[in-house]
């Protein structure tokens, strides 16, 4: 059985219910349950992270690819110009030698770019097979995920119900953690959904007013009154869509606060405007990251501190999201002063 329920609920149960046959259904549920559970979620963790380097690995080959026809068409360009040295309209140079050579040249290279754009459509249609492939596993064991859950939180209510009076304070709190992995499975399976579905489909974008989103957010879901929140200029009225926005900005805040470890939490928000993007940035007053780590926090499952709450999906979540408005992310931090994450968004 599992070791961490073995040791929660048959250890602090009253001798008197600790072998009773009723409890033996109820056990073996819920072994079950994280055993499945354990099982799916170990599978969906190794597939993500080998489908997350095979995209890498496809992506690095694309920009190689780009590079090399970057060149070939450098080389191309050359001998237009070689070839604008002659009068087309006159008679062609007797230098047949060298025309020979540019045109066997101009052969040459239009086969390598053939071939290049060959190779370049293989690897796009396998990178969108793969990420089709990986968000439809996400959804499918996501999905059987949440059954498990569902039992092992029925379960856990039924017992505090039924033995409220016999539950001493160590066996309430065992349940209380039991309940808390349970909630922070929940989270994670939320996360890799949501992942998995950012950009699946085409959204149209319309005009979002980010100085009422953002007063929506920090009112509704970061209303403490240990966190202050500065907005030096009033936000702009931009295109995107009002959801993907808002989730962008919930799981930059919520970073911001959930790794300060300052009396006070300040966060500023503010923007700048350039010709073709809307530059964001939201400030904070936190712990601060090592340089060594800005890119390993945008990859899913990565984690810098061992939070017992963190799902380790967050910015990467962001990071896509940022994609989508064919933007990028980047940040700038100093330990024990705070970090500043910046975001731009096309017009």
């Amino acid at each position: 059985m599992n070791p961490l329920i073995k040791r929660q609920i048959r250890k602090y149960l009253p001798k008197e219910f600790k072998y009773k046959k009723d409890l033996d259904k109820f056990l073996d549920a819920v072994n079950k349950s994280y055993t499945t559970a354990d099982e799916q979620f170990s599978m969906l963790q190794r597939a993500t992270k080998i489908s997350s380097e095979e995209l890498f690995v496809a992506n690095q080959q694309l920009r190689e690819e780009s590079v090399s026809q970057k060149k070939v068409i450098a080389k191309l360009e050359n001998v237009i110009d070689q070839l604008q040295v002659y009068d087309l309209n006159k008679e062609r140079p007797k230098e047949t030698t060298d025309s020979l050579k540019l045109v066997d040249f101009i052969d040459s290279q239009t086969k390598e770019i053939i071939n290049i754009n060959k190779q370049k459509d293989l690897l796009v249609k396998n990178l969108e097979r793969q990420n089709q492939e990986l968000n439809d596993y996400a959804h499918m064991v996501s999905h059987d995920l949440k059954s498990p859950l569902q039992s092992i939180e029925a379960l856990i209510v039924w017992i505090q119900e039924d033995y409220a009076d016999v539950l001493d304070s160590s066996g309430k709190k065992s349940l209380k953690l039991i309940r808390d992995n349970v909630e922070k499975m929940d989270t994670l399976i939320k996360g890799i959904l949501q992942y998995s579905t950012i950009g699946k489909k085409q959204t149209d974008f319309y005009e979002v007013d980010v100085q009422v989103l953002v007063n929506e957010i920090t009112e509704e879901k970061f209303n403490a009154g240990n966190i202050e929140f500065i907005i030096p200029n009033t936000l702009p009225k931009i295109k995107g869509d009002k959801f993907g926005l808002e989730q962008l900005l919930i799981n930059l805040i919520d970073n911001a606060i959930k790794f300060n470890d300052k009396e006070k939490t300040v966060i500023k928000i503010g923007f700048t405007e350039e010709l073709e993007f809307w530059n964001f940035y939201i400030k904070d007053n936190g712990k601060g990251i090592d340089k060594q780590f800005f890119n390993k926090i945008f990859v899913a499952f990565q984690k810098l501190e061992n939070d017992y709450k963190s799902a380790g999906i967050g910015l990467s979540i962001v990071k896509k999201l940022v994609e989508v408005y064919n933007g990028k992310i980047w940040l700038e931090s100093d330990l024990n002063v705070g970090s500043t994450f910046y975001f731009s968004i096309k017009k």
